[in-house]
């Protein structure tokens, strides 16, 4: 299959919130470029993306990798909010799961014998 191909399916099948939220974080991108006055291919150099892939970013495609987003925010110099972007220390959901399975093993544990 080619790649464009898969990069579609893959962009189709994502939930309508996550197209939202790369919608908005593309939006933001933009409207951060715009205030400082850069254009694209000011803010793409910095980056070290091309123009096109930050085109893509700024209409919120989900096939611009992550990688893409992540240069384009520390170029603008709003990388120090990644650092706590999915912190294990704010994840409530999973520290009460992992506190309600102290001391278990995620899998059974397996008895070895020594018949053949």
């Amino acid at each position: 299959m080619e790649a464009r191909q898969k990069q579609r399916r893959y962009a189709a099948t994502m939930p309508k919130e996550v197209e939202r939220m790369a919608e908005r974080l593309g939006s933001n991108i933009e409207t951060a470029r715009l205030r400082r006055r850069w254009r694209q291919a000011d803010l793409a150099g910095k980056a070290g993306i091309t123009r096109a892939t930050l085109a893509s970013i700024e209409k919120g495609k989900l096939t611009a990798g992550i990688g893409a987003y992540m240069a384009a925010l520390w170029a603008l110099g709003l990388d120090g909010q990644l650092k706590s972007l999915a912190d294990p220390s704010s994840d409530q959901e999973g520290i009460t799961l992992e506190s309600s399975r102290a001391n278990r093993r995620a899998r059974p544990r397996v008895t070895l014998t020594d018949d053949f």
